[in-house]
């Protein structure tokens, strides 16, 4: 197994699956709040681990998408966008509309 680097006290996968349950539980927190009610009661009933896994990869990805698109800027000089992709590409390369010279 790896170490991880100074400073890291978990691996990525483990920080990005944290902080999606702190996001969860902040947003369920907010809603229950939100709604002002008396007798409304905060609900006791954890996350089921399928939704868990499923935001957790969610973010990675964003955070795959985030990285690869700052490589590309910096390394060319083409214009990329993030875009979901049936080919798996985290991002596309856009070729600008050019007006055609009257």
């Amino acid at each position: 197994m790896a170490a991880n680097p100074p400073g890291q006290a978990f691996p990525n996968k483990t920080r990005v699956a944290i902080l999606a349950e702190l996001e969860k539980e902040r947003r369920r927190l907010m809603q229950n709040h939100s709604m002002n009610t008396p007798g409304a009661s905060i609900s006791l009933s954890r996350p089921s681990l399928k939704e868990f896994r499923d935001n957790a990869e969610q973010q990675h990805i964003a955070a795959q998408q985030k990285a690869a698109l700052q490589h590309a800027h910096a390394h060319s000089s083409g214009f990329f966008i993030t875009q979901d992709s049936s080919f798996g590409n985290l991002i596309l390369p856009v070729l600008p509309r050019l007006e055609p010279d009257s």
